[in-house]
């Protein structure tokens, strides 16, 4: 079992819109596969016969599964996916890609248009904080940021 846990991102009637969105900005993406409502089960679910019920993709080698549900539930900050990124271009890139519509936060958090909540962090950053001698200063350096630059990072 390559994949033991597979985040399942529950969403109002936007899964397939929220798909094409995160395989469109990140390499090695792609959907795995597609399930629609059928008309078994609609006096429970109220989706149309057709309508996108789940869709399985990948972003990096990760399954993730989309769920179109009800508007029972929403995303918050509790859960969220960190994006390790090697260069301040990468982190320019996910950052402006994934705030399209959407909105910034301290530290390099962002929620995405569809209130997905996204870290898109320096991969250099958990060495510096390892390092007793560095990390108040980093701290210090981190929390005046919304998006991570990596240059002041190292200058602290």
């Amino acid at each position: 079992m390559k994949n033991p846990i597979t985040p399942c991102l529950w969403f109002d009637g936007q899964a397939g819109e929220a798909v094409d969105f995160y395989t469109s900005i990140f390499p090695d993406s792609k959907i795995e596969s597609v399930s629609r409502y059928g008309k078994e089960g609609f006096e429970f679910h109220g989706q149309q016969v057709g309508t996108i019920l789940t869709v399985s993709f990948r972003i990096k080698g990760q399954l993730f599964t989309a769920l179109n549900g009800k508007p029972s539930f929403k995303f918050n900050e509790s859960i969220s996916f960190q994006v390790l990124c090697e260069t301040q271009d990468e982190i320019d890139f996910y950052w402006s890609k994934l705030t399209e519509g959407g909105e910034e936060g301290q530290c390099g958090w962002l929620k995405d248009k569809f209130g997905l909540s996204w870290q898109i962090v320096p991969a250099i950053l958990p060495s510096l904080m390892s390092d007793p001698a560095k990390a108040g200063r980093v701290t210090q350096a981190f929390l005046q940021m919304t998006k991570f630059n990596i240059e002041k990072l190292l200058k602290a």
